[in-house]
């Protein structure tokens, strides 16, 4: 069973925004008392959050899926709907969020590191808030705008100081388990390793941590063995061990041309050239090894490598490797530019920048495109004519119209408003009439208009005896 998991597809829906509420306030002899209808709620976010806690990416290889709340509709009397509840996704420290395309979208490194994969939509207005001096009682609301849909992917890139790289079998699983208090499976066959392993090192007053990367082998960074799976967790590493067996058993391999090999997997790789590396020559207790060791040192230094014979079995030579790897670590950590507080950028609106573009396309089709009309086109009920009514005049004020005119726009051409998946097509009239002004002036109700029925009876009445009245003053006696 996979119990270790560093790339994974997710797929996030934030939650959509709750629709307004269109509502006449009611109550005893006031039946008509304005609009009282409250706002949708917000939907929730999808947030990826670093979590020191978690280490894998196995529970989204499980549940690829992850959609957070939406918000609740408004309701009447101004009550406005209960935004909906974030939905907060845990990664291990080293998450890489990526898109389809492999295009980086944010690198969590740091506990408490946060990035919004998904936004939450909008909660729509409701009349209450859509009445003004020119609207006061608006038929209608406005809908909740929908959540975001995503699709990333998460890569993990283990954040650790030393990384120790080799063939398989060349003894890293025993030299960080003799380093550190990690425990990873060792056993005497190849690619015994099969996920990363860490371990905390502590040298004097220098604490830093190393990575066991499974088993490299030539053609590795094509993908041939599991170095291509794992050689992203060498990235973050500041210094490269290589353990080079000295004992190996097989006769086609020495330490020089192992070394070579894995030179060249790393440089294939890219991005990891001027890594400082040191060399360790792993299994001296072995009587072949050491002389092995020997003879092929002084080849080593001549190449410029800090090179450590050592023993993971007999314990030899790993004070002398703890302290040299504490001491790069500690000139790596010092090289490191001084983390500032993040800078809040605004950028202003260019003075001529309208907010939309309007482009002709093939056939008589003009376009549409920008962040207001979309949005107001998502939040629109075309069921509702004074709806529609109220979207022609937000257009019409943003300067939608006009900048049509001057595309060469006619009347009857066609208009898209949206992209070319989800657009909203309708045949365009210069003064875009919608049928709300058969209702009258837009956001006016003619049911204030209308007379009650009690008082339109007690008016019947009074119309009535004055009629009497009138016809016994035209009475003549005998």
């Amino acid at each position: 069973m996979t119990t270790f998991v560093d790339r994974v597809e997710l797929h996030v829906a934030a939650g959509n925004g709750g629709h307004g509420c269109a509502s006449v306030h009611r109550e005893k002899f006031k039946p008509l008392g304005g609009p009282d209808g409250g706002n949708g709620g917000r939907g929730g976010d999808v947030i990826l959050t670093v979590d020191q806690s978690v280490t894998t990416l196995l529970d989204y290889h499980h549940s690829p899926h992850r959609k957070a709340t939406g918000g609740k509709p408004g309701e009447g009397g101004n009550r406005s709907g209960k935004d909906g509840q974030d939905l907060v996704l845990p990664v291990p420290d080293g998450t890489v969020v990526l898109d389809k395309a492999g295009n980086v979208l944010a690198d969590l490194v740091g506990h408490g590191t946060s990035y919004v994969a998904a936004q939450g939509g909008r909660g729509g207005l409701g009349n209450a808030a859509l009445a003004s001096a020119r609207r006061k009682a608006p038929g209608f609301a406005l809908l909740g705008e929908p959540g975001d849909l995503q699709d990333i992917v998460l890569e993990l890139k283990t954040v650790a100081d030393v990384a120790l790289v080799g063939y398989p079998s060349a003894g890293k699983s025993s030299l960080i388990s003799v380093l550190s208090a990690a425990r990873p499976k060792i056993a005497d066959y190849p690619f015994t390793t099969l996920v990363p392993n860490l371990g905390v090192v502590t040298a004097g007053s220098t604490v830093y941590t190393v990575a066991d990367v499974p088993g490299l082998i030539p053609g590795a960074s094509q993908g041939k063995g599991l170095g291509l799976e794992f050689l992203r967790h060498v990235e973050r590493c500041s210094v490269l061990v290589h353990v080079l067996d000295t004992a190996t058993l097989e006769s086609e391999r020495d330490p020089l041309s192992d070394l070579d090999v894995i030179e060249e997997e790393l440089r294939q790789y890219g991005g990891l050239d001027r890594r400082p590396r040191v060399v360790v020559l792993n299994k001296i207790d072995v009587p072949d090894g050491k002389d092995l060791a020997e003879m092929v040192r002084p080849d080593l230094e001549a190449r410029g490598y800090q090179v450590f014979e050592v023993s993971a079995v007999a314990h030899l030579g790993l004070k002398e490797l703890s302290f040299a790897l504490a001491g790069l670590v500690a000139k790596a950590r010092a090289a490191r530019p001084k983390e500032e507080a993040t800078r809040i950028v605004i950028r202003p609106k260019a003075v001529d920048d309208a907010g939309f573009t309007v482009t002709r396309e093939d056939e008589g089709l003009f376009r549409v495109r920008g962040e207001k009309p979309e949005r107001w086109v998502r939040q629109t009920d075309f069921n509702n004519d004074e709806a529609v009514g109220y979207l022609a005049d937000r257009l019409n004020r943003l300067g939608v119209e006009e900048e049509l005119m001057k595309a060469g726009a006619r009347s009857g051409d066609g208009v898209a408003i949206g992209p070319e998946d989800n657009a909203v097509v309708f045949d365009w009239e210069p003064s875009m009439m919608s049928g709300a002004e058969m209702l009258g002036r837009r956001g006016e109700d003619h049911r204030f208009e209308a007379p009650r029925p009690a008082a339109q009876r007690r008016r019947d009445r009074e119309a009535e005896r004055d009629e009497s009245l009138q016809e016994f003053d035209g009475f003549e006696p005998f």
